[in-house]
């Protein structure tokens, strides 16, 4: 009897125990809502493709309007060049005319009639000044021309390169808006995977290596991932032999390389390598990622941050050269 009412005391406790657990669970990040089924998944990822699909034809005809406006843009500047040349020319000549001019005085008719010279040479004379004078007003007529061509071209070229500055800010908009929703995409995708071994409360069991790699099928799935979603030329080292109370000889940690030889890596490379330790840290407790290295730190799933570590004496030591990362 006594056993009895043992019994009966402890079932509503032990209740009111797992109620409290699971609220206190709720509580906590990544308990608040529920994760998202492949179906659900796969449903957005639907959706995200029609949007993708539709941000890359808008981008592809934001890009060959692009490429029309920058040639419009360049015969303009060609044109205008051909013009100025022109131009520059007949104002050459017109200023050679104003000078001879200015130095020698224009001839006079009445005085040329007035003269002592025989009429026959006057009116040769004359007639000489006359050509003289049709040929300057159409020197000028003609500069007029080249003139109102020059500018016209001139302001054909502004507007062309007005034309050429929209297209360059709508083509980046646009490849802006197609990257964005792209990278939605690989995040879905990425969701889609699951690191073997999980369990409901957020632990995983622990795996043994196996295959030529030498690796568990966490770290594997991880190191393919890590593959699909970035390029890593410089090599990817997982399982070593040598004991040095890390996961390597576990089977349970990979190095994404972004140098060779111990080589400090460019600057591309160093944003390589961030952008792996944050897509790790993104992902990281979905896949059983416990902590990564990157250029003298290390981040724990435990803390979540980023803390400084000891000086180890090198490039490769100090993990400024590559990313690692250890699973579970």
């Amino acid at each position: 009897m006594a056993l009895g009412k043992t019994v009966r005391v402890r079932t509503p406790l032990a209740a009111a125990l797992a109620a409290l657990a699971l609220a206190g669970h709720a509580a906590l990040p990544g308990w608040a809502a529920p994760k998202p089924t492949v179906k659900q998944l796969k449903k957005e990822l639907a959706t995200l493709q029609k949007e993708s699909d539709k941000l890359i034809a808008d981008y592809y005809s934001s890009r060959i309007a692009h490429q029309k406006a920058e040639k419009a843009a360049k015969a303009a500047e060609e044109k205008l060049a051909a013009a100025q040349e022109v131009f520059d020319r007949e104002s050459a000549e017109l200023r050679a005319i104003a000078v001879a001019q200015y130095t020698g005085g224009e001839p006079n008719q009445v005085a040329l009639l007035l003269g002592s010279q025989e009429p026959s040479a006057v009116l040769g004379g004359m007639a000489l000044t006359q050509y003289l004078i049709s040929e300057q007003a159409a020197s000028l007529r003609g500069y007029a021309r080249v003139r109102d061509e020059r500018q016209r071209a001139q302001d054909e070229a502004s507007a062309r390169a007005e034309e050429l500055g929209t297209a360059v800010a709508g083509l980046g908009e646009r490849r802006t808006k197609a990257e964005r929703t792209i990278e939605k995409i690989r995040d879905r995708i990425d969701r889609l995977y699951v690191a073997p071994g999980a369990r409901p409360d957020g632990t995983f069991v622990p795996q043994l290596p196996d295959g030529a790699d030498n690796i568990t099928p966490r770290m594997r799935l991880v190191k393919q991932l890590v593959q699909e979603r970035f390029t890593v030329p410089y090599g990817i080292g997982c399982y070593r032999t040598i004991q040095d109370g890390g996961e390597h000889p576990l089977g349970r940690a990979c190095d994404f390389m972004l140098s060779r030889g111990g080589a400090m890596p460019s600057a591309e490379e160093i944003r390589r390598g961030n952008a792996i330790a944050e897509w790790a840290i993104k992902n990281a407790r979905r896949l059983g990622i416990m902590y990564i290295i990157y250029r003298q730190r290390i981040w724990h799933v435990r803390n979540g941050a980023w803390r400084t570590m000891s000086d180890r004496g090198g490039t490769t030591a100090n993990h400024y050269d590559h990313p690692h990362i250890s699973v579970y």
